[in-house]
């Protein structure tokens, strides 16, 4: 069935982008004053540009452009293609801390304001919590790993330490993973009794996780620009402070972005429609259990999306 639409149902044999697909496909029509710019992988890790338009909400006429690579360049060469009239009609563009995404916005949407994603900016600081405790959990694991072989030395067995919630100090640690994502009011009461322990044995882990939980209050509590500028400051002083080289490492690339991410509380946009749009993506690809053929799939992506 789907060879019979491919070939005599559909009008694929005579789209007219067909020669093109594979490279680029741009709709101007579809252009609006708040777009998305992300990238997404179509088919074995070969990843694309993508812009959306976030009037659409994801159904007809959402699809702005789909380029093949994340190089700026040749991205900024096709949308350069599009009458400096309408580019010119953005007024804001969300997107991630790539300098590749913000080379492209600065070219091509001269007009448009850049709003760093706020999710971006969370998950670089989960990451480096997540860091810290799967450093401390290999830490765990030859701890235990040297104590078996110690045992099995002397002939005996050997009975890891248990903490009060039953578990080892590597299980602890492994099963601390998803807590450390939420915020203290969302854990249930089995994940609070994990968390204290966890804190109790890995104090700073602690500090870590206060230093996550600050920067995500910022953003869910602060309304005005200026009180977010100096909430930001002192986020950074707390960073500094605490000595944790992977937090210096989010800090410094929050300083590098400040404007973008400032830019956030002016309209509280984020990239998330952008990230539901892939999601639409991932779900059709999967629905045809993959993609065999880049230009027919773009090209049923184009009829429903743009």
């Amino acid at each position: 069935m789907q060879r019979q639409y491919k070939d005599h149902l559909s009008d694929f044999k005579e789209w007219k982008e067909k020669k093109h697909a594979k490279r680029y496909l741009i709709f101007p029509e579809n252009i609006g004053p708040h777009l998305s710019l992300d990238e997404t992988a179509l088919s074995q890790g070969e990843l694309y540009t993508i812009i959306t338009n976030k009037k659409a909400k994801g159904k007809k006429g959402a699809l702005v452009a789909i380029i093949a690579g994340t190089k700026a360049e040749p991205i900024v060469k096709q949308l350069l293609k599009i009458p400096s009239s309408l580019r010119n009609k953005v007024r804001e563009i969300t997107l991630d801390m790539a300098f590749s995404m913000k080379h492209i916005a600065s070219k091509c949407f001269p007009k448009a304001i850049q709003v760093t994603d706020r999710f971006h900016v969370q998950k670089l600081a989960i990451d480096a919590l997540q860091d810290l405790r799967i450093k401390h959990r290999w830490e765990a694991i030859d701890r235990e790993n040297e104590q078996l072989q110690k045992n099995k030395q002397r002939g005996s067995k050997y009975i890891p330490e248990l903490l009060p919630n039953g578990d080892s100090h590597k299980q602890l640690l492994a099963r601390s993973r998803y807590l450390l994502y939420k915020a203290t009011s969302k854990w249930t009461k089995k994940q609070s009794k994990r968390a204290e322990i966890l804190f109790k044995e890995y104090p700073d882990i602690h500090r870590a996780y206060s230093l996550v939980n600050n920067l995500r209050s910022i953003f869910n509590q602060t309304k005005d620009k200026g009180v977010a500028f100096t909430r930001m400051a002192h986020w950074y002083r707390d960073v500094e402070e605490s000595d944790f080289s992977a937090f210096n490492t989010v800090a410094n690339s929050i300083k590098l972005n400040y404007r973008s991410i400032l830019n956030y509380f002016t309209n509280r946009s984020t990239n998330a429609s952008a990230e539901s749009f892939n999601a639409k993506i991932k779900a059709f690809r999967s629905q045809f259990r993959g993609v065999k053929n880049i230009e027919f799939f773009l090209f049923r992506l184009t009829r429903i999306f743009a």
